[in-house]
């Protein structure tokens, strides 16, 4: 009995029961896959399951040491790393939002050539140079916005209402003239008062005596800032004895500073003019700022010199005709330069510059200079050493064979068609003979017009000014040599057109250092000359402080387009 149940014990731990075994079987048989599918299951859902499983043990091992706030039971674990995870999600949020702010903002951001140190620096385009108009994108930016506004109500006081009446001679050339004018309106505006027509005063080199309805058109220029400044054409008939604003002390402020504030006026030339009821302010070169005056009275200013500063109309026919003759030369439509080349003899006297010439010519410049400037001239020892220094920092007037090899650095071919607006060139044909041998295509207003066509203009010096100023405007480059009124007013204005004109701005500073250099070969000088002026072509430039309102008229005189 004890063998009996003996064997029967073992064979209860070595045979299993029926179901039991099958089970078994069933479980650990290599033909059947450990877990088989379900006949309802989807096949797509199959197929697709090891791939999810691994991409969800990706985020596992990867996002979940950064951020296991998305694993609920790794943030109840570790709260620390949770709230160290929400800071760095937070931080990539606000990194992205600024990103993409910073990258709206450009793509929607005028274009702005930016001052960095003294170079300019500005934005890139994708289109290729030219030789006759600035980039495209360059030009759509910004737009005019000085224009008078149509519609608005008038809150001009009647010409008895207001502070009194101011009166100013506009002394100088035709340019300084014209920034004397637009001043005097300004100032008219800052302190309520009416002005008096401006008389263009005669000027010693200039020696014209031509009124103001001489040039300008006095209608549209009265009419056009009707409602900004009462301005009357003469003196008021109850004030008999006019002379005396000419000439009598007690009738003039002479005074004012250079670049005098708004404020200026309003605290010591008002009390004047409301005291007196009629006064001179002389001398006006200059008698106005640009930062210390409040925008609108800038945005005046251009209003005046862009749009109510009109001349009159046979002098813009007559320009009009020597642009369609300049664009016409070859036989057919042809664009052209115009070339500001001052190197008069006052100029070159002026400058105080060591120029190329015959020893007998620097002693006849010398005997000028005594002359016409003493005080500054003096003995003459010292004036070698000031000459170089001009020279260096580029403060000397280029010379018309500097000029020729500047353009054609900057691949200005030979066939180019160049108006020359120039007074009579100190040293005559000798000296403009490596600019015409260079570019033979230069031609002035008394070459293109006949002689009895310009003879209506020749009574007055500055009608033929304004002639030179028109074509220059218009041209499809503008070139100078040198400051000065003219050319500032010119530059200014073409922005203020848009900027998509060219007014190239030579760096004399560039060109006397490569010239004087010895060892500077010409494919060296050609890429620094295209290199340096590809942003001195009149593109839009930021103001900076002290800047000159009639070159940059950007900031108070223009909008964003």
């Amino acid at each position: 009995m004890a063998e009996l149940r003996h064997s029967s014990s073992i064979g209860n731990r070595v045979t299993a029961s029926p179901r039991k075994r099958d089970d078994v079987t069933a479980s650990s048989s290599p033909l059947v896959p450990d877990s088989a599918p379900n006949a309802d299951d989807d096949d797509d859902d199959y197929r697709g399951r090891y791939p999810r499983d691994r991409f969800r043990s990706f985020l596992s091992s990867h996002l979940q040491p950064l951020f296991p706030f998305f694993f609920p039971d790794e943030s109840r674990s570790h709260p620390h790393k949770f709230k160290i995870s929400l800071f760095l999600l937070v931080v990539l949020i606000l990194s992205l939002v600024v990103l993409i702010s910073s990258v709206v903002h450009r793509l929607n951001a005028p274009y702005l050539c930016k001052k960095d140190g003294i170079t300019l620096q500005c934005p890139p385009v994708k289109e290729p140079s030219s030789l006759w108009e600035n980039p495209y994108s360059s030009t759509t930016s910004w737009k005019p916005c000085a224009e008078r506004r149509e519609g608005l109500k008038s809150d001009i006081p009647p010409e008895n209402a207001t502070n009194g009446y101011i009166f100013i001679h506009a002394e100088g050339g035709l340019n300084q003239q014209r920034i004397a004018i637009c001043n005097a309106v300004a100032v008219a505006k800052i302190m309520n008062a009416t002005l008096i027509l401006p008389v263009l005063k005669q000027d010693q080199i200039w020696k014209d005596q031509t009124k103001l309805e001489d040039i300008f058109d006095v209608d549209h220029f009265i009419n056009y800032l009707k409602d900004d400044v009462r301005i009357v054409r003469d003196i008021p008939e109850w004030f008999t004895d006019k002379s005396e604003l000419f000439s009598s002390i007690r009738r003039t402020v002479k005074n004012i500073p250079k670049y005098a504030s708004a404020d200026f006026y309003i605290d010591n030339v008002l009390p004047r003019v409301k005291e007196k009821k009629i006064m001179s302010l002389k001398p006006f070169v200059d008698r106005l700022g640009y930062d210390n005056v409040p925008p609108e009275i800038n945005k005046l200013r251009c209003r005046v010199n862009y749009h109510a500063l009109k001349f009159l109309p046979e002098i813009e026919q007559m320009a009009d005709q020597l642009v369609s003759r300049m664009r016409n030369r070859t036989g057919s439509s042809n664009p052209f330069m115009a070339l500001h080349l001052r190197f008069e003899k006052g100029m070159v006297g002026l400058s105080f510059c060591d120029f190329v010439g015959t020893r007998s010519e620097k002693d006849l410049m010398a005997a000028y200079r005594k002359k016409e400037w003493p005080r500054r001239f003096k003995d003459g020892s010292h004036l070698w050493a000031l000459a170089l220094q001009k020279r260096k920092e580029g403060r000397c007037p280029l010379e018309p064979g500097e000029v020729a090899v500047l353009l054609r650095a900057m691949g200005y071919p030979k066939e180019t068609q160049i108006y020359v607006a120039s007074g009579q060139v100190y040293g005559g044909q000798n000296r403009m003979a490596p600019l015409r041998n260079m570019f033979p295509n230069l031609v002035t207003k008394e070459e293109l017009a006949t002689k009895p066509e310009l003879d209506g203009f020749r009574k007055h010096v500055t009608s033929l000014a304004a002639l030179d100023f028109l074509v220059c405007l218009k041209s499809d480059v503008f070139v100078m040599t040198h400051g000065g009124n003219f050319a500032k007013l010119i530059i200014g204005h073409r922005r203020y057109m848009g900027h998509r004109l060219k007014s190239i701005k030579p760096d004399k500073g560039l060109m006397s250092k490569s010239l004087g250099d010895p060892y500077m070969g010409w494919a060296s000088f050609v890429e620094d000359v295209v290199i340096t002026h590809q942003t001195r072509t009149g593109l839009p430039e930021e103001t900076f402080p002290n800047y000159d309102l009639w070159e940059n008229p950007l900031t108070n005189c223009m909008c964003k387009a």
